[in-house]
């Protein structure tokens, strides 16, 4: 298909169909929501981020000697790189469908882009943060084990707690906003737990489950959340990941991902995170004569990095059939 630059559309209309796109796919990016996200400025000569961890100092518990200056700590500094890719998808429309009104048809197709780019670049972000290296198979020592009964439980969630606890993770305390997909807002400090509506039906219940419809009034609900065992609340997409067939007797082999702060981080281009790009008909030149055809797509850019695997953990486990 034609490249062409647009020739008929202009550009606060093509804006629009953007906003439009965006609307649709900022929601589906929940697996994006609780991590650093910092983006490279345009024309910087580099498509690559650099997240920076600072190791903790040890606690300081030598007195100090009268007049001695003491030895002092150096810092640990541990720099984690990712490289931003790009992704994209479009459709093409005919003459004939255009007919019936351009601009209700773009703006159709835009939503349906929109929930394939939101539903693309969350599979993204999910496929990274599944390969952590913090793992516990519930009641296995590996994931070809897990079998029909092995079954997740508040217990087990309250162990991934302590895990996380141990290795001092920070409990989260903001999120990307949901209207924007850029910044962020406040939330009740939890450790949050990504999982499947099969996991939610069996976290439901376990002892000390409480549904949203419980919440106190000053907690607020997360997009997607559905309830809370102790320091986690459950935040449900049918994005999350399944292992499939990987159990014993093949069985699906379902994750919960239980995070902590600055667990992982996100990065895009600078204005070109996620757009809408449409050709008219007419802008095709002599590959498209009879102006006949035109398209609706999207771009973005993106990528996912883990930034400390001992602030996340990944509980594998079977679900009820």
């Amino acid at each position: 298909m034609s490249t062409t630059t647009r020739t008929q559309i202009p550009a606060e209309v093509n804006n629009f169909y953007s906003r439009t796109l965006l609307m649709r796919a900022v929601p589906l990016f929940l697996h994006t929501k609780y991590g650093q996200v910092r983006d490279i400025p345009q024309n910087s000569g580099t498509s690559t981020i650099k997240f920076r961890r600072y190791g903790n100092l040890s606690a300081a518990t030598t007195a100090l000697t009268e007049g001695v200056t003491p030895t002092g700590s150096s810092m640990s500094v541990t720099d984690i790189t990712a490289t931003v890719a790009q992704y994209g998808d479009f459709v093409t429309y005919s003459d004939v469908v255009s007919y019936e009104s351009k601009d209700a048809i773009l703006t159709e197709f835009a939503e349906v882009l929109g929930d394939q780019a939101g539903d693309t670049l969350d599979q993204l972000a999910r496929d990274v943060l599944a390969a952590g290296t913090t793992v516990t198979y519930v009641g296995q020592s590996d994931r070809v084990s897990v079998s029909s009964t092995d079954l997740i439980t508040a217990t087990e969630v309250r162990k991934a707690v302590r895990t996380l606890k141990l290795a001092k993770a920070r409990r989260i305390t903001r999120m990307v906003a949901a209207s924007t997909g850029i910044a962020t807002e406040p939330v009740s400090q939890a450790y949050v737990g990504i999982c499947s509506p099969n996991t939610t039906y069996d976290l439901q219940d376990e002892t000390g489950w409480v549904p949203v419809e419980k919440y106190s009034s000053s907690m607020g609900i997360m997009e997607g959340e559905v309830g809370k065992i102790g320091d986690v609340r459950f935040i449900e997409t049918p994005n999350a990941k399944v292992f499939s067939g990987a159990g014993a007797s093949s069985i699906d082999v379902h994750a919960t991902i239980i995070l902590g702060a600055e667990a992982y981080g996100v990065s895009r281009i600078s204005g070109a995170a996620l757009k809408n790009i449409v050709k008219p008909l007419g802008s095709g030149g002599s590959t498209d004569p009879l102006d006949q055809r035109g398209t609706t797509g999207w771009k973005g850019t993106f990528v996912a990095k883990i930034l400390n695997d001992d602030f996340m953990v990944r509980l594998e486990h079977a679900v009820t059939a």
